[in-house]
């Protein structure tokens, strides 16, 4: 962070208010991003892409704003840009009611995200469900 300031609501929207923190994924800046390079082919997916930083950035300003929840969702967010699309929606098919066949298919799925990707948050996420969904006994396919 710029001047080593703790980044707050004052912050937001970080696009308009900091854009000296907000780049996509190849580094490029925002001001960078624009109709003559997507003309010019010089602007990639990758450069629209958030990144797991930016996300860290909007976490701590929704924190300052007292929004735990919201910024617990960026938190997972930010773990997830560097998580393979085909994992996340294998994840998210076993997190869906009656998908799972046990509790331990969510916990190989938690140890994956936490051992192969880092994802700490996510991990504890899904199994925090694990503990639910067999509390509720969702495990079994219901359609």
């Amino acid at each position: 962070m710029s001047g080593k300031r703790k980044l707050g609501v004052e912050d937001y929207p970080l696009a308009e208010k900091r854009p000296d923190l907000v780049s996509g994924r190849r580094g490029r800046s925002l001001d960078e991003l624009t109709i003559d390079a997507v003309m010019s082919d010089n602007v990639s997916m990758d450069d629209l892409r958030i990144t797991g930083e930016t996300l860290r950035h909007q976490a701590a300003i929704a924190r300052d704003a007292n929004r735990p929840t919201l910024a617990d969702n960026f938190g997972r967010a930010a773990e997830m840009v560097d998580v393979p699309q085909e994992t996340i929606m294998r994840v998210y098919e076993l997190l869906r009611p009656g998908r799972a066949g046990s509790r331990q298919d969510l916990l190989d799925a938690a140890r994956m995200l936490r051992e192969t990707y880092r994802a700490e948050r996510l991990a504890r996420f899904v199994e925090e469900a694990a503990e639910v969904y067999e509390r509720r006994r969702l495990f079994t396919f219901r359609y």
